[in-house]
C-alpha cells in the first residue's frame, strides 16, 4: 500500500465513525446550531435589525425571521461591499462566491472564517466514508482531477471573489495537491473549451485514478479524451475507479456517462452550492444523500406547494416527512438567515435524515396550473428511454401557449445521443408517462385543456452551442429542465435539427 493510501487509512475510519454517530444526533446538532447562530446573530446589524436578542427558541425565530432570497438579502450584501462590519456575521466575511441569479443578475454570497470549513471538509468527509466503506484506498495514490471554475480572484469592496470552485481550489489540503490536475495555468483559463482542450493534453497520458465534476461537463471531458485517444475512458485510464459529481440529477446523464467509460466505476455523489455544503453520498448501498446536520447550517423545509404562500409552514429537522416535496431554506454561519435556496427535496430516510434533490422551485411549468416539477420530467425521459432504446443528451421543456382550447401543449427540445427509431411513439410514450407522473397534466389532457406534448429535437451539440452563445459553458452553469416560459425555448430554435 502507498503512503498516500497508508496515511488516508485511520483517517477515513476516523471520518467514517465520527460520521455514523452524527447520524444519531442529528436534531440535537441542529437544535445547537440554532442557539450558537442566534447568540452570534444578535451583535449583527441584521440581528439587532430582527431583535434576535429576544429571540429564545425556533418558534420564535420563525416570528422573527421572514423567509427571502438574495434579492431581500441584498442591501445587507450592500453594506459589506462598501467595508461594513459585522452586518450578517460577525466580521467580514473572508470570500464573496460569486454566482449567477435569475433575478439578481450576478449574487455575491458571503463565506466566512467559520463557514469556510462546510464547504472543505464536506468533500473530504464524502471521500473518507467511500473509502471506509468500500475499502479502496488505492485511488489516493493517482492522480485526480476536479473541473472547476478559474482560482483567479478579484476584489470586490475588498472582499477576495470569484467562483465558489476556484475558492476551493486555494484550500484543497497539501498532500492532494501533489496528485491534483490540471495545474494552476491551465486552471486559471477562463474560456471553457480552451480550458478542456489544455486539461484533455494535460490528462491523456497520466495516471488518473478520481474524476471529479458537474455531469454534463464531465461528459464533454470524456467525448474530448475518446477522441484524441480511440479509447473508452476506462479503457485510458485503468486505475480510474472513483467518480465524483453533483450539481445536477445524475441519472439523465448516467447511462452515456457510463458509456463513455466503458465499464463500471464507483460513484460519490455532492449536493454543494454557493451557499453551503449540504449533503453528500455516504454510502454505496443506501439511496440518497446524508445531510450535512452538524455543520454550521441550521435548515429548514417549506412543503412545496406552500412556498408561494404569504406565510408558509415552515417545518425543522425532526417534523420532516418521508415522500415529501419541501423547498429547502437555510440559515448559515455565513450569515445566510432564512434564506430560500430555490432547491426543493424529498427524503428517503428519517434514520438517518437522508435526502434526494427533485429540482428548482423556480424551475417548474404551470401555465395551466399543472405544476410539473423537475422530478417528473427527468422520470418520465428515463422510462421512454428504457422503453424505445434512445439516449438523451440534454433536455428542457417549456409551455407553447396558443389561443382557443386544445391547441397549447408541453414542448419537449431533446437533443439525442441515440434517437429513438421512432420518434412519434417515444413521444406517445413520453406524453403517457407525464400523464401518469402528474395528476393535474393527466387532468388537462382528459379535459382538452392541453395537446399531448409535442418532441423538437435538437442538432447534435446544439445545447452545447447554446450555451456558447449566452456565455455560459463549462464552469458551474447547466441548462435548467423546466422554464414557465418561453425564453430557453426560444432561444434554442437556432440550433433545431434540420
Amino acid at each position: 500500500m502507498n503512503l498516500k493510501s497508508l496515511v488516508a487509512k485511520p483517517f477515513a475510519q476516523l471520518i467514517y465513525n465520527k460520521t455514523r454517530k452524527g447520524m444519531l444526533l442529528a436534531v440535537e446538532h441542529q437544535e445547537a446550531i440554532l442557539k450558537v447562530q442566534l447568540k452570534t446573530g444578535q451583535h449583527t446589524r441584521f440581528g439587532k435589525d430582527h431583535r434576535l436578542a429576544e429571540v429564545t427558541d425556533y418558534a420564535g425565530y420563525i416570528q422573527a425571521v421572514p423567509v427571502r432570497d438574495y434579492e431581500l438579502l441584498k442591501p445587507y450584501i450592500e453594506q459589506i461591499k462598501q467595508g461594513t462590519q459585522n452586518v450578517l456575521w460577525k466580521g467580514s466575511p473572508i470570500y464573496f462566491a460569486k454566482t449567477s441569479g435569475t433575478t439578481s443578475g450576478v449574487k455575491y454570497i458571503p463565506i466566512t472564517k467559520d463557514s469556510i470549513p462546510n464547504h472543505i471538509n464536506s468533500a473530504r468527509n464524502a471521500l473518507f466514508c467511500y473509502m471506509a466503506e468500500t475499502g479502496n484506498y488505492a485511488f489516493a495514490n493517482g492522480r485526480m482531477i476536479f473541473l472547476s471554475g478559474s482560482p483567479v480572484l478579484e476584489r470586490i469592496g475588498n472582499i477576495p471573489t470569484g467562483r465558489l470552485s476556484g475558492i476551493v481550489n486555494h484550500h484543497i489540503p497539501a498532500y492532494l495537491r501533489s496528485n491534483q490536475l490540471p495545474g494552476f495555468e491551465t486552471n486559471c483559463i477562463e474560456e471553457w473549451e480552451t480550458k478542456l482542450d489544455k486539461i484533455v493534453e494535460e490528462t491523456i497520458n497520466k495516471d488518473m485514478t478520481l474524476i471529479s465534476g458537474i455531469p454534463p461537463w464531465m461528459q464533454m471531458y470524456f467525448d474530448r479524451l475518446i477522441e484524441k485517444s480511440g479509447k473508452k475512458v476506462g479503457e485510458l485510464f485503468p486505475n480510474f475507479s472513483v467518480m465524483v459529481q453533483g450539481g445536477v440529477n445524475f441519472e439523465p446523464y448516467k447511462a452515456r456517462i457510463y458509456e463513455s467509460i466503458g465499464r463500471k466505476v464507483d460513484s460519490v455523489e455532492l449536493f454543494p452550492a454557493s451557499e453551503g455544503f449540504f449533503a453528500f453520498q455516504d454510502s454505496q448501498t443506501e439511496q440518497g444523500l446524508l445531510l450535512n446536520t452538524n455543520s454550521g447550517i441550521f435548515f429548514e423545509f417549506i412543503p412545496a406547494g406552500e412556498v408561494f404562500n404569504e406565510n408558509p409552514a415552515r417545518l425543522s429537522l425532526k417534523d420532516v416527512k418521508l415522500g415529501e416535496n419541501y423547498a429547502l431554506v437555510i440559515n448559515s454561519n455565513a450569515g445566510l438567515w432564512g434564506y430560500n435556496l430555490g432547491d426543493t427535496v424529498k427524503f428517503v430516510s428519517l434514520e438517518p435524515y437522508r435526502l434526494i434533490v427533485t429540482g428548482r422551485i423556480k424551475h417548474f411549468i404551470s401555465a395551466f396550473g399543472e405544476h410539473v416539477i423537475g422530478e417528473e420530467v427527468e422520470q418520465a425521459m428515463l422510462s421512454a428511454c428504457a422503453e424505445h432504446h434512445a439516449r438523451v443528451t440534454e433536455f428542457t421543456v417549456a409551455p407553447m401557449i396558443q389561443q382557443g382550447e386544445g391547441k397549447s401543449y408541453h414542448e419537449w427540445l431533446i437533443e439525442f445521443e441515440e434517437a429513438p427509431a421512432d420518434l412519434q411513439a417515444f413521444s406517445h410514450t413520453l406524453n403517457e408517462w407525464m400523464r401518469a407522473k402528474n395528476v393535474y397534466y393527466d387532468d388537462l389532457m382528459r379535459g382538452n385543456i392541453l395537446l399531448p406534448l409535442q418532441v423538437t429535437v435538437i442538432a447534435r451539440s446544439g445545447f452545447i452551442n447554446y450555451m456558447k452563445s449566452i456565455g455560459k459553458l463549462g464552469g458551474q452553469n447547466k441548462v435548467p429542465r423546466l422554464s414557465n416560459n418561453r425564453e430557453i425555448a426560444d432561444a434554442l430554435k437556432p440550433f433545431v435539427q434540420a
